[in-house]
């Protein structure tokens, strides 16, 4: 009864997520729950400073100087730490002493893959990342489609007893492996597909990671996000995009802090927070342009914009 449960909460059916398959489009307003204090986190993932090639430690401390409640490290990073022969333990309690919270982090174990042996190497990768997650206080780390973003077109059931797997992957190590939408992949480049296979896991903690970029990339219409509970998304990559190069050739690049492109960005946050979404909006950009100005700067500039998307969507 309460996987019943689990996968009604994770998607409230309706006209909208039809109108997701006809393309981009925009979304109806939706009057957010207005609260004075809505219960969002903003957390800052390094690739936004990946181009300044700091350490993990020098990005704990600015992620908590500019502001930030919580932090999503990537597991190369952490991994390099390791490997200096630093202890993860005093990692771990640089972060607490900074007032983070480690909300995901990215990896790219190939959990998805059809080749059953290196499908099971996949799985062996993703439980190594999480290990290391976990000793540093992280309890989510990112699932994309790593090695499915060409070829065929996976069978989405399939996918779904492979997300299925690496949930139960992440129940053993204490950390929850949220699908991640890949707009740019063959495979999981659209929320209806993500959506599906997180109800066919049949698994308490399966959920999503959207992404504003990957959205737009993938093709689907923001509309989509209304047919989803907010209770399916614990993490949120905020970022906006411009309106040149056109979908068909933007890139990673291309992102821009939010407010400063073209996403709707104002009526998605509304609908987001109507539908329950009390979790977290991680700041992930891959901006060359900020990669060559100072990390703090960069890394304040975008929680205020962060925090001023959030406010006029609840005004």
């Amino acid at each position: 009864m309460s996987t019943l449960l689990d996968r009604r909460h994770i998607l409230s059916l309706s006209a909208a997520g039809a109108l997701a398959s006809l393309g981009l489009g925009h979304l109806p307003r939706v009057e957010a729950a207005h609260n004075d204090s809505p219960t969002i986190r903003y957390c800052f993932n390094t690739s936004t400073i990946r181009g300044q090639n700091l350490p993990i430690e020098e990005e704990v401390d600015i992620a908590a100087k500019a502001g930030y409640s919580g932090i999503e490290p990537w597991i190369s990073k952490i991994e390099a730490y390791q490997k200096s022969g630093k202890s993860l333990a005093d990692l771990k309690k640089r972060i607490a002493d900074s007032g983070l919270k480690v909300e995901s982090a990215i990896g790219f174990a190939q959990w998805i893959v059809d080749d059953p042996d290196k499908r099971q190497q996949g799985l062996e990768h993703a439980k190594r990342d999480m290990d290391l997650l976990a000793q540093i206080g992280g309890t989510r780390i990112a699932a994309p489609p790593a090695g499915a973003t060409n070829g065929d077109k996976l069978d989405l059931l399939k996918v779904a007893q492979r997300y299925h797997a690496l949930l139960e992957v992440g129940q053993q190590a204490g950390v929850v492996p949220e699908l991640e939408l890949w707009g740019f992949s063959k495979n999981l480049s659209r929320l209806g597909e993500v959506a599906m296979v997180v109800v066919e896991a049949n698994h308490p903690d399966a959920c999503m990671m959207p992404d504003v970029y990957h959205i737009y990339k993938g093709g689907s219409a923001f509309s989509g996000l209304s047919a989803i509970s907010g209770h399916a998304i614990p993490v949120f990559h905020m970022n906006d995009y411009p309106a040149n190069p056109p979908r068909e050739q933007i890139n990673d690049s291309a992102r821009v802090f939010p407010g400063d492109g073209v996403a709707p960005l104002t009526p998605m946050i509304q609908t987001l927070l109507g539908n329950g979404f009390a979790g977290v909006f991680s700041l992930e950009l891959f901006n060359p342009e900020y990669w060559k100005r100072d990390a703090l700067e960069v890394a304040k500039e975008g929680l205020d914009k962060m925090q001023a998307c959030v406010a006029e969507a609840t005004a």
